[in-house]
């Protein structure tokens, strides 16, 4: 399997875990903190796990090792700004931003790492970006289309960290293994994740959650996910230009405006629903652009 394909898998995958992310977050967990409590412990257990399975190479360098903490911070801070918005706004609108990071991986590869881009490529990353912007597109109550700009700029914010999470992830990985880099970015969430948690109140919220074994079933199946598709990443990252794995990667918001659009006909209380056809169409259509895009990238 080729790296592409690999990123085309590693988007869909990790468009069912946003989806379920947000599910969980606005519908069955008690507060955002109750649900950071055991994705922790899941990322630290698997982190754990793969640190033993798959030893650090002894001619390493400490520099790709801190390369490889970085992007796992850098990621960290992303994920959170990113489920922070699940809680606030409906997931087809915030995925499509944050992942406009193909732009800023295209503009920082080249002078950090020598990557080079034809003419051909730049125009599927800036259609891939364009058709992502329009897929957040949102309607108001008045009937007026806009973009809510708070929480588009916080979200580039998030965008711009995974940009540069992917820069660093390429850099360290032609030293470590993509198993080195996961367990490092998953010990980063983990701890993150706990450290924000690890209280008593949040412990007794999870302890007397309603529906506690079946949510935290469906939270336990989603993160297993969760971690195949980051691997998957990790994976693409190392074996293709990182600008390109990181636009294909950033499909990503295909799958979730789909993902969502079947969810929402099959169990209309599971997400928030896409009520009005203009702005269905509009999503559409960014997400053709997208898979233009994406086309683009594989006929070049």
């Amino acid at each position: 399997m080729d790296w592409a394909t690999t990123a085309i898998i590693s988007a869909a995958a990790m468009a069912v875990v946003n989806i379920v992310d947000s599910h969980l977050i606005t519908k069955r967990m008690p507060s955002f903190r109750a649900f950071l409590l055991p994705v922790g412990v899941m990322h630290m257990f698997s982190a754990l796990l793969i640190f033993f399975i798959f030893p650090f190479p002894e001619n390493a360098g400490i520099v790709p090792v801190l390369a490889a903490i970085a992007s796992g911070i850098l990621r960290t801070s992303a994920v959170i700004i990113m489920l922070y918005q699940l809680k606030q706004s409906e997931v087809s609108e915030v995925i499509p931003i944050v992942y406009t990071s193909p732009i800023f991986v295209a503009m920082l590869a080249a002078p950090l790492l020598g990557e080079s881009l034809s003419l051909l490529r730049w125009v599927a990353i800036l259609t891939v970006v364009t058709g992502a912007v329009l897929v957040s597109v949102r309607r108001t109550p008045l009937g007026a289309t806009n973009w809510h700009h708070r929480v588009f700029f916080l979200l580039l914010v998030s965008s711009l960290l995974f940009a540069l999470g992917d820069i660093a992830s390429k850099y360290a990985l032609q030293y470590i293994s993509f198993w080195n880099g996961y367990s490092l970015a998953a010990f980063c969430l983990a701890g993150t994740f706990l450290i924000m948690s690890l209280s008593g109140p949040v412990w007794r919220e999870v302890r007397d959650m309603s529906r506690r074994n079946s949510s935290l079933g469906i939270l336990a199946c989603n993160e297993l996910l969760a971690q195949a598709g980051i691997i998957l990443s990790f994976w693409a990252i190392q074996r293709g230009p990182v600008s390109l794995v990181s636009t294909i990667i950033g499909s990503r918001p295909v799958f979730v405006v789909l993902f969502s659009l079947a969810l929402g006909q099959a169990f209309p209380r599971f997400l928030v629903r896409i009520t009005s056809w203009r702005m269905l169409l509009v999503r559409l259509g960014g997400t053709l652009l997208i898979f233009g895009g994406i086309a683009l990238i594989y006929l070049t």
